[in-house]
């Protein structure tokens, strides 16, 4: 009897050495599975809920790859909604009371949306999410225009430059009406070129201004005299359609690309970079807004890659986890 219960003592105290263990390694999985999908939520938690995001029609191919990431490969129980609204309509949805949790952005948020925000108590994060280029497209068929100097492109597109024909920038180039285009007062990618390179200036009379950019995209590969502006991402995804300038801003003419995208690279001068802005109060009330925010900065060197934007550095990536991650 008393072997009996020394035996059954000792099973006892292996079963649950043996059940510690197993617990024990589930979750390390659990940790390792998480860090390997990039998702911010503690060992591994399942989230549900919605994210609402709005605003950059340029951010939108690299947050709408985010977010069909994130429910595939992090939170399939959380859904990410991701429109198009453009960089300005979007802000007016997102500094509301009950507004979106996030607004992508083509450009830094103004005074005035900072006062409206302040007025309304909302705190606004700003996450730098990758760089863009703008891209000045021509029509394929333009075999005249590929290369042009910095000024030439400001002169055409401003009123006062009066280029209304080709032959108006250069006596060779054909004696036909140039027909400039671009997105309209809603996005971003317009007050940057209005603002930065235009100074705010008048556009030529008679600019085709569109909210859609599949639009732009359509009408410049159907207009031999087109020449239009927007971000490099849209021009990669449609090369068999349009021709990118290649720009001389006093060093030779340099081609828009991943390589030459950069703030202090070749193509500086056209470079900016794209945002998201979390409604900090929003992420600390729902925790699904707070990882997709975590999720976002973790994986952004790659979906830029993917979607046409240049990536930031690894510092950069590392700062913004780091804010993110106080939040908590």
């Amino acid at each position: 009897m008393k072997s009996f219960k020394r035996f059954l003592l000792l099973a006892i105290v292996a079963s649950l050495a043996v059940f510690a263990a197993a617990c024990g390694n589930s979750n390390n999985g659990s940790s390792e599975g998480a860090s390997a999908e990039g998702t911010a939520a503690a060992d591994g938690e399942e989230l549900e809920g919605s994210v609402v995001i709005d605003g950059s029609g340029t951010v939108f191919p690299f947050m709408s790859v985010m977010a069909e990431k994130y429910m595939t490969e992090a939170q399939e129980g959380v859904s990410v909604e991701v429109s198009r609204a453009g960089t300005s309509a979007g802000f007016k949805k997102f500094l509301v009371e009950n507004g979106t949790d996030f607004n992508n952005a083509s450009r830094t948020i103004k005074d005035e949306e900072k006062a409206q925000a302040e007025e309304l108590g909302l705190d606004v994060h700003e996450m730098k999410v990758a760089l863009d280029g703008l891209t000045i497209v021509i029509n394929p068929e333009n075999d005249w225009a590929q290369e042009l100097t910095e000024q030439e492109i400001i002169d055409i597109f401003l009123a006062e430059g009066n280029k209304k024909k080709w032959s108006d920038v250069r006596p060779e180039f054909p004696d036909e009406e140039i027909k400039t285009y671009g997105p309209n007062e809603n996005h971003g990618t317009y007050e940057f070129f209005w603002e930065k390179i235009l100074e705010e200036k008048d556009l030529a009379e008679g600019t085709n201004l569109q909210q859609e950019y599949s639009t732009l995209v359509d009408l410049v590969s159907k207009d031999k005299n087109a020449i239009g502006f927007f971000g490099y991402g849209y021009y990669a995804n449609n090369t068999d359609k349009l021709t990118a300038v290649k720009v001389d801003f006093g060093n030779g003419p340099v081609e828009p690309s991943l390589d030459t995208i950069a703030e202090d690279g070749d193509y500086a001068n056209f470079t900016r970079p794209v945002f998201t802005y979390l409604n900090k109060g929003l992420a600390q009330e729902k925790a699904q807004v707070l990882d997709f925010a975590i999720f976002t900065m973790q994986n952004a060197q790659t979906i830029a890659s993917e979607t046409g934007f240049a990536p930031l550095t690894d510092e950069e990536i590392k700062a913004a986890v780091e804010e993110l991650e106080g939040l908590k």
